[in-house]
């Protein structure tokens, strides 16, 4: 993340259309991803990682990812990211957070003993300006 450089890149390939029944197609095919480091990886101080998706024609309502890292089936990291409502024929893009100033917002909730004892919210622009 320091030196912005690429580590790695998957993109989805293209869909070729094969003129057959989608049935017969399984869902979850191509869906495992072998990555190949070095050691330095594992000594690097940040690392970021951006995903991209494209929605359909069909409005999504509560969308969640949940990404878990193991080693040895032993937990190491967990993110959940809850994207909420996703637009029709859209595509996530961080193009669109620089061009839409202040319509990135986040809650932040502070808690103690399990008993909420702040609550933040905020907004962002990403186009450089005030």
């Amino acid at each position: 993340m320091e030196t912005g450089t690429v580590l790695f890149e998957i993109t989805k390939p293209p869909a070729t259309d094969k003129g057959g029944d989608k049935r017969d197609v399984d869902p979850n095919a191509g869906r495992f991803v072998r990555y190949q480091f070095t050691p330095a990886f594992l000594r690097l101080r940040q690392v970021g990682a951006t995903v991209e998706f494209t929605v359909g024609d069909i409005p999504i309502n509560n969308f969640r990812m949940i990404e878990r890292h193991y080693f040895r089936e032993q937990l190491l990291k967990s993110f959940d990211f809850e994207f909420g409502f996703c637009i029709p024929s859209s595509k996530n893009t961080l193009r669109e957070m620089i061009l839409h100033p202040y319509e990135t917002q986040s809650d932040s909730f502070y808690f103690v003993d399990n008993k909420l004892v702040m609550h933040n919210k905020a907004d962002y622009s990403y186009s450089g300006g005030p």
